[in-house]
């Protein structure tokens, strides 16, 4: 298995109203990509300044299924919200 993470920090101008878009989207993604075997948004409480304020949990059976969902293009009509609405965005990809 595969386990894909992302943690956002989203932009101040729009903010609330931009996670509520960005979650929207990411969820968007389940049932149209079929590598994608879950899939899970969370939304941060705590407002630490340590925190990032979106995370996204997914999970794929191969590598190569998440390759093939990093080029879908519905995730690529996400990506292209995210360069909108985000000002870091990291990164944990591994196998378990």
């Amino acid at each position: 298995m595969i386990k894909h993470i992302v943690f956002f920090k989203m932009n101040e101008e729009g903010k609330a109203d931009n996670i509520v878009k960005l979650k929207t989207a990411l969820e968007g993604l389940v049932g149209k990509i079929p590598s994608l075997l879950k899939l899970e948004v969370g939304v941060d409480f705590n407002g630490s300044a340590a925190a990032s304020d979106v995370s996204l949990f997914t999970v794929f059976e191969l590598k190569s299924d998440l390759e093939k969902y990093q080029v879908h293009p519905e995730h690529l009509k996400v990506v292209e919200l995210v360069k909108t609405v985000t000002s870091e965005r990291h990164v944990v990809d591994y196998e378990v």
